[in-house]
Order: structure tokens, then C-alpha cells, then sequence
């Protein structure tokens, strides 16, 4: 394979490359434009041992170090539809960004994703996370993923049932170090029940007048819905939500909301377990639009942590660790971060 598929850059700043704009580098920068080039660019002696980074879009990284390794980044962004039909089959290449794949499957006149808008990151690492919104998680359209597996030397075709999803999490979140996922293979309908019922969807899309909404209005509501809740990564560095919502034993749950009567909790269809608003948890122990030289808690939305300038990563993982351990004293509940963090464990 030429190597004018792949290129590498030595002692490579991530800054523009991870949406907290963290200072790190990477002791080499790996960018393949053809998945066919991958092998072959991995295997070079160079850094063939050296641990791996796969960028995506850098939003669910939090650097609190360098990365002594190799960090990939994608250049494959194409979508094809490869069998049409009421539900179509689409191959998506891992360096798409994940809100462009929305718009354009929603511009195809296909179904489901609505709900997934304006998340940020790359088409390729939403299995990872299976990531998930108002009430819908990537999992439920995804029928393949196709990754290089490391283990195996070779490329491999994971079906559905084989990817573990559940609640942010995925075979692919359990082995880090063993799949590069080169693009993802889904399902999607044309015809799709739309989930309105969800964090104020209907009434975004009654303000809008909206009273037969399309799965494109469902869309545009919950783009309006995030951006004034969600700070924008090119205005002030974050990685979105930070903390996953916790999963409790349902007589747990059952507790905390005889003592927080106010307190949401949501179902899982788990008769057993029950979901907890982190961001609830969060505020109520103070920390909404906290601030600490540039390390901070948004005050639009206690879940995401905010680099208002300068802010180290360590800054803002030390900050991350204060918060869940306020949280774990007040209410007895253990909250986990989302992002992957590079040069230090949680």
C-alpha cells in the first residue's frame, strides 16, 4: 500500500484536536485516508508497539497528559447506501462527523436518528459509547461494524448482537486497545415512530408550531433544545456531558426519591434498576457554574465541564473527582465519567 494513504507526524500537538482544546501531544500523529492503507501504516517499525489513540473527533477525550503513542485520525467520510428499500442499508466510513451523518440520512428521507442530532464526534466512534439522547441510543440502528482487529491481524465484520451495547457502553469500550472501527453498517427506516416524550421535546415542537412533526422537525428541536442547554466546543472547550447517569437498584432510587421528592428518575426496562439524573445530583450539591481558575462546571448545564481558556486536563479531572465525590457523600451514589481519559485513570 503507498504510502501517500497514510501519513504520520512526529511530536504532534492535539490541541485543535480534542474539543476541551487540552495542550497535549502525541508522540506521533497518524492520519490514514484509505481503511486498505491501515495495516500497512500500523505496521511500520516505527510505532508498530506503541500504544493507540483512535482521535474521531477528539469530543470524548479528556487529556491529562501526552499521549506516548500514536494517535489516528481518519480521512474515510463517505456514505453509501448499499440496499434501499423501507429499510436501508447504509455503510458510513468512520471520519464522518456523526451530526453530518444525521442531517444526511434525515435528507435521504430516512428515520430514527432524529433524536441523535448535533452530538458531537465522528460516525466511527458511536458504537464505542453507543452513544445515546432523548430517549434513543445508536445501538438500536446499527447492524454491522467493521473494524481491524488487532488481536487477529485482520479485518472483521462485528454483527449487532455481537457488540455488547448497552448503556454507553460496548465490547468496543471493554477492549480499547483491540478494534479500530473503520466504518459502521445501519438499518434505517423510512417509516419510523418519532419519540417525542422526552426532556421537552413536545414542547419545543408545540413553541415552533409544530403539530404533526416530521422526523426532520424532531430533529431541528432537538438542535435547538441542546444549543441552549450545551455549550458550543468552539466557543469554550468541553466534551459534552462528562458524567453518565447513574444506574441504582430500583429500591435504592426508591429512597433517595422519599428523601428528594424532586429528584427525576427514569426507568430502564429493568424492573430492578433505575436511571438517576446526574446533572440533578450535580447541582444539588452545588457545583452548576463553578469555576476554578479556567477549569469549570458550565452554568447552562451541570453535567459538562468547561476549559474556559487554559485549563489543564489534570485541572479538570481533579475538579471531575471533587464533584463525584460530593455527589457520593450527599447521596451514596457513584457517578462514572463518559469521556476516555488519557494519561491517568479515574
Amino acid at each position: 500500500m503507498s504510502p501517500a494513504a497514510w501519513r504520520a507526524t512526529p511530536d504532534a500537538p492535539l490541541r485543535e484536536r480534542n474539543t476541551f482544546g487540552i495542550a497535549a501531544k502525541a508522540r506521533w500523529l497518524l492520519q490514514v485516508d484509505d481503511a486498505a492503507a491501515l495495516p500497512d501504516a500500523l505496521a511500520q517499525p516505527g510505532w508498530r508497539d506503541a500504544p493507540l489513540l483512535p482521535l474521531g473527533g477528539g469530543s470524548n477525550l479528556l487529556f491529562a497528559g501526552d499521549h506516548d503513542g500514536v494517535a489516528l485520525a481518519f480521512g474515510m467520510r463517505k456514505a453509501t447506501i448499499l440496499e434501499d428499500g423501507e429499510v436501508a442499508r447504509v455503510r458510513v466510513e468512520a471520519g464522518l462527523p456523526w451530526h453530518d451523518f444525521v442531517l444526511w440520512s434525515l435528507g435521504q428521507g430516512f428515520a430514527g436518528l432524529e433524536n441523535l442530532s448535533l452530538i458531537p464526534g465522528n460516525v466511527g466512534a458511536s458504537p464505542i459509547q453507543n452513544i445515546g439522547a432523548y430517549g434513543v441510543e445508536v445501538g438500536e440502528f446499527i447492524d454491522v461494524v467493521e473494524a481491524w482487529d488487532r488481536r487477529r491481524g485482520e479485518f472483521v465484520r462485528i454483527a449487532r448482537a455481537d457488540c455488547a451495547f448497552g448503556y454507553r457502553d460496548s465490547v468496543f469500550k471493554r477492549e480499547p486497545d483491540r478494534y479500530v472501527i473503520v466504518a459502521v453498517e445501519f438499518l434505517l427506516p423510512r417509516k419510523h415512530a418519532l419519540k417525542t416524550g422526552y426532556s421537552g421535546i413536545a414542547e419545543e415542537l408545540a413553541a415552533a408550531g409544530v403539530a404533526e412533526p416530521t422526523a426532520r422537525d424532531v430533529s431541528n428541536a432537538i438542535i435547538r433544545i441542546r444549543q441552549s442547554k450545551l455549550p458550543d466546543p468552539k466557543r469554550i472547550g468541553n466534551a459534552g456531558s462528562f458524567f453518565k447517569n447513574p444506574i441504582v437498584p430500583v429500591a435504592q432510587a426508591e429512597a433517595l426519591r422519599h428523601e428528594h421528592a424532586k429528584i427525576p428518575v427514569f426507568g430502564i426496562g429493568d424492573d430492578g434498576l433505575r436511571k438517576l439524573s446526574a446533572a440533578w445530583l450535580i447541582e444539588a450539591c452545588g457545583w452548576k457554574g463553578h469555576r476554578e481558575g479556567d477549569a469549570g462546571v458550565s452554568a447552562a448545564h451541570a453535567l459538562v465541564l468547561v476549559n474556559h481558556g487554559d485549563a489543564t486536563g489534570a485541572q479538570l479531572l481533579a475538579l471531575a473527582r471533587r464533584i463525584a465525590a460530593s455527589v457520593r457523600e450527599r447521596f451514596g451514589v457513584e457517578i462514572e465519567p463518559e469521556p476516555r481519559i488519557i494519561g491517568a485513570t479515574w
